[in-house]
């Protein structure tokens, strides 16, 4: 287990909800994929790359809704920058897909 964190630590975290618009694998990457993720008129479109190529296809993520963290500092993916963080959970080292039981705004927020 990870410390323990304050109420006030958790919620500086952004958590909300986003539909993949479009993913891709980058040429100079071996293990991760580029998502553009809808986050609605607030946030509007980020780009978020995640470390799951080996066990995932890009097709297996275009229009579906999954959870992100958009706040998160951006950090340099070769010639890119990853804008925010999908949440997986992870199950015998392989990361499982977290996804909303219903369809809900892009940008809704995780509280």
């Amino acid at each position: 287990m990870k410390l323990t964190v304050t109420y006030d630590d958790f919620s500086k975290l952004d958590i909300r909800v986003g539909t993949v618009v479009s993913a891709e694998i980058p040429e100079w990457s071996g293990k991760l994929l580029q998502f553009q993720v809808d986050f609605g008129s607030e946030i509007g479109i980020k780009t978020i790359f995640s470390g799951v190529k080996k066990w995932y296809q890009p097709g297996d993520f275009v229009t579906k809704q999954f959870l992100f963290i958009v706040n998160l500092q951006e950090k340099k993916m070769g010639d890119s920058a990853s804008q925010g963080m999908m949440l997986m959970a992870i199950k015998d080292d392989k990361p499982i897909l977290v996804q909303p039981m219903e369809a809900v705004a892009n940008g809704t927020a995780i509280d």
